[in-house]
């Protein structure tokens, strides 16, 4: 009798049951890590918490609807960074779904499984998983355009229109890579006769009006600003180093996927033993135009990322990884053919595994292994909570008022405006990034400022004491990491500027 494992029958009976077990089962990973290793916010979203409790129009972080959320998911986790955690998992597995439901209008649904599983790994390897940001944010948007695209294209369902026009706006909100996005939707509509047919109606000019509405008090402050400018071309001298930062960015992205050309070599029959009779996932017949659309969309942003960012000198392909190879996984379903079998289901199993749990080992290891090397704790094993308790609390006890602001070093400054009282985060390196104070403001308020101290004098650094003339250096105040280990305590030098009239 032929034996077929039970993920394969879950897979073929109740696809929509593995997904949500997949996804909430990836979500629950991060969310524990978090709490395990996480005692400060990671890379900088203690500075994007700390812009979006300003809710600027625009900043130089880019557009302003990632940071709005990320404030909004603070306060109502009791101003705790859990919630913002918890609110990238969920664009995670809003992700996920979009796509599943995508590529089950076009592959069916137990060939969608799949997809939704080769796409796990690329955002494990190449997108943020905690670090909330437009990225993040970015992510399901893009998946519910690309889906919505079809719909209106590949299935001629023109009440979607509105949706997609708010979706697009959306985007425009939420990263600059959206103009790139949304005009290679434009190319691949204007390219096909489907898609010619579609702009022909009256509802994409209805559609335009509310992607402006959406989109022109962010284009209003762009302009004001003055950063509608592009970098400057790169010189003929230059062209060399683009092209192999370009090439970089490339490897970058195909490290991202690299789970999924492993992932199908195992599954060849080069690997399958002689007597294996392995099960078959079956779809209908793909048209031509979905071909083409998933096709197009699965490298054609990638592409383009790659060329805008090499040509200009940009550090990260635009948009990021996890956005512009959002669709790679559908695309390789696709290529597998309509019967795709599934050959030593344990060794997939086992790879797809360690793809999604990898990413996850470095993050652990760095918390709770690297201090016992001596070189340094990692940003996320800072006391965030204690370290913005104890800086509020002094500058009450002295001034009799709440702290309002706090400068100094940039990274130090953030977590103590994560404080219950939220005090504003004044960068006075460069004050034009944060608008909402200036040094005389600053001065007139008072607030507290801080930096690294090297010794136990907590000598201010020169640039620091050149910026705030006459400053008085308390003592240094040290802290403990999550793991000590043999590192040396985290010692902060800090000064009080009192508030004009106290």
């Amino acid at each position: 009798m032929r034996f077929t494992s039970l993920v394969i029958e879950l897979i073929r009976a109740r696809p929509r049951l593995v997904v949500w077990i997949v996804v909430l089962l990836q979500a629950a990973l991060w969310l524990f890590v978090a709490l395990l290793s996480y005692r400060s916010p990671p890379g900088d979203l203690a500075v994007a918490l700390a812009f979006g409790r300003e809710y600027q129009v625009g900043t130089d972080l880019g557009p302003p609807l990632s940071y709005w959320l990320a404030d909004i998911a603070y306060r109502l986790a009791g101003n705790h960074a859990f919630g913002v955690y918890l609110l990238a998992e969920i664009c995670g597995i809003a992700t996920l779904w979009i796509i599943y439901f995508l590529a089950r209008a076009i592959v069916g649904g137990q060939q969608a499984v799949l997809v939704v599983l080769l796409t796990m790994t690329i955002l494990a390897f190449g997108s943020p998983a905690l670090e909330f940001g437009p990225e993040v944010v970015a992510r399901p948007l893009w998946a519910l355009i690309l889906w919505h695209s079809w719909q209106l294209i590949g299935q001629k369902r023109g009440n979607v229109w509105f949706a997609w026009s708010i979706e697009a706006g959306l985007l425009l909100l939420t990263t600059p890579a959206a103009i790139e996005l949304l005009l290679l939707v434009l190319v691949f509509a204007l390219a096909t006769a489907r898609g010619r047919q579609t702009l022909k109606a009256l509802d994409p000019l209805f559609a335009l009006l509310v992607i402006v509405v959406l989109a022109l008090p962010y284009a209003i402050w762009l302009i004001r600003a003055d950063a509608l400018l592009l970098p400057a071309l790169p010189t003929l001298a230059d062209l060399d180093g683009r092209a192999v930062h370009g090439a970089w960015l490339v490897g970058g992205l195909l490290l991202a996927m690299a789970a999924i050309p492993v992932l199908s070599l195992l599954n060849t029959g080069w690997f399958a033993g002689k007597e294996e009779e392995a099960p078959i996932i079956y779809r209908p017949s793909v048209e031509p135009l979905a071909r083409s659309f998933v096709h197009y969309f699965a490298w054609a942003p990638a592409l383009v990322g790659v060329l805008i960012s090499g040509l200009f000198g940009l550090d990260g392909v635009v948009g990021g990884s996890g956005l512009v190879l959002l669709m790679a996984g559908l695309a390789t379903v696709i290529a597998s053919g309509d019967l795709l079998q599934l050959r030593r289901q344990r060794v997939l199993r086992s790879v797809w595994a360690v793809a999604i749990v990898a990413p996850v080992i470095p993050v652990v290891a760095t918390a709770l292994f690297l201090p016992w090397t001596g070189t340094g704790g990692a940003a996320t094993s800072m006391p965030a909570r204690a370290i913005s308790e104890f800086f509020d609390d002094s500058f009450v006890r002295r001034t009799n008022q709440p702290l309002r602001a706090v400068a100094g070093e940039t990274q130090l400054a953030a977590l103590i405006a994560l404080h219950a009282g939220r005090p504003h985060l004044f960068i006075d390196a460069r004050p034009e990034r944060t608008p909402w104070l200036t040094p005389a403001r600053f001065n007139e308020t008072g607030g507290v400022v801080v930096w690294r101290a090297s010794d136990t004098s907590g000598t201010p650094p020169p640039e620091i004491a050149q910026r705030f003339p006459g400053l008085v250096p308390e003592v240094p105040r040290t802290f403990d990491w999550l793991v000590n280990g043999r590192q040396p305590l985290l010692r902060i030098g800090w000064a009080i500027i009192r508030p004009k009239g106290t």
